[in-house]
């Protein structure tokens, strides 16, 4: 063999090699990814039923606390239960981490009472919710009088109001609902309100939610259950955004409430005066109450231990001893992976 052909021998032998070294390279880079994948969905779906079991604690924990506030401790109990039954499931409790299965979940309760009812809230309550927005008054007059336009039967505008009359002129006509909010998203319709009012911090302060009442006759006379006064705010369920809205709340009254609420609820109106000072619990005594709302809302976290992976469900359940299974779901939502 000339010393040519052992030449090209040697490249073909080569390029042979490099080709084979860049299948195999490749080969084994899509075995690491599709390894990858399969780990990150086992942990993906282990870290969704984690948040599920965190979940259906929360749920469990809020029915039994209805029907037995007073929480008895149960006899020869395990460890991990034991150190459950400690934990104090208040709606906007630093509720800890709790262990399960390979991971932990983590659980936020809030209740719709710590919001302002948009259905039914006054002119008063209205105007006091957008204060908190750098808008002018006259436009504050608008969207409180059109908000009042949109729920009413009537066809007559308040003075800053809004009826068929206006929404019919617009570029993309629509009628006036004349008629209660389905939901808080419905508001951008209504006249005055722009996606930064609403996105900028009005969408977590408002609800549409409400607890129906229902009416037993007792021995001839009619009997009405106490109702939830729309027209207040739940101080224990309230946002720290929420309760800056409220009448000479400043950002430092807000955090000395807040403080107060992460040792326990408060139990008294007056327990504000020596946190807020007397001139200011005066100004929000109208509008704070400490009645609870059957609507909440939880929000539950499960992660992997030793892993990033984490996977969470926000869910709108209604918790009521009458109903068959003590609760109804209202809404759910997967995928709602936010820090707690």
């Amino acid at each position: 063999m000339t010393s040519d052909q052992k030449g090209i021998a040697l490249f073909l032998v080569l390029w042979v090699l490099t080709l084979l070294s860049v299948i195999v390279g490749e080969f084994c880079h899509t075995m690491r990814t599709e390894v990858n994948i399969t780990r990150n969905f086992k942990e993906e779906t282990e870290a969704y039923y984690i948040a599920l079991a965190g979940l259906n604690t929360a749920i469990t924990e809020l029915v039994r606390n209805v029907k037995m506030p007073q929480k008895t401790p149960l006899p020869e109990k395990g460890e991990e239960e034991e150190k459950q039954d400690k934990i104090e499931w208040r709606i906007n409790a630093d509720i800890p981490a709790i262990p399960f299965a390979q991971g932990y979940f983590k659980v936020k309760i809030e209740n719709e009472s710590g919001k302002i009812n948009i259905n039914k809230a006054d002119r008063r309550l209205l105007k006091m919710m957008l204060d908190r927005f750098d808008i002018e008054d006259e436009d504050k007059d608008i969207i409180a009088d059109s908000v009042l336009d949109w729920r009413d039967k009537d066809n007559l505008h308040l003075l800053n109001g809004a009826e068929d009359d206006y929404y019919l002129s617009l570029e993309t006509p629509y009628e006036c609902k004349d008629g209660d909010l389905d939901s808080i998203e419905e508001l951008l319709l209504v006249r005055g309100m722009t996606s930064e009012i609403f996105y900028g911090g009005l969408k977590e302060m408002i609800t549409v939610l409400q607890d129906e009442t229902p009416v037993r006759k007792i021995k001839k006379t009619v009997s009405r259950k106490k109702k939830f006064d729309f027209s207040r705010i739940n101080i224990n369920a309230a946002s720290p955004q929420m309760l800056k809205a409220l009448p000479q709340m400043t950002d430092e009254l807000v955090m000395g409430m807040m403080e107060f609420r992460e040792e326990k609820d408060f139990t008294s109106p007056s327990e504000l005066v020596p946190i807020i000072g007397a001139e200011a619990y005066k100004a929000i005594r109208p509008y704070i109450t400490l009645k609870t709302s059957a609507f909440f809302t939880i929000r539950s976290v499960g992660m992997i231990e030793g892993s990033r992976t984490r996977q969470g469900v926000r869910v709108m359940v209604k918790i009521d001893p009458k109903l068959k299974n003590k609760y109804r779901l209202l809404q759910w939502l997967d995928g709602d992976n936010y820090e707690l």
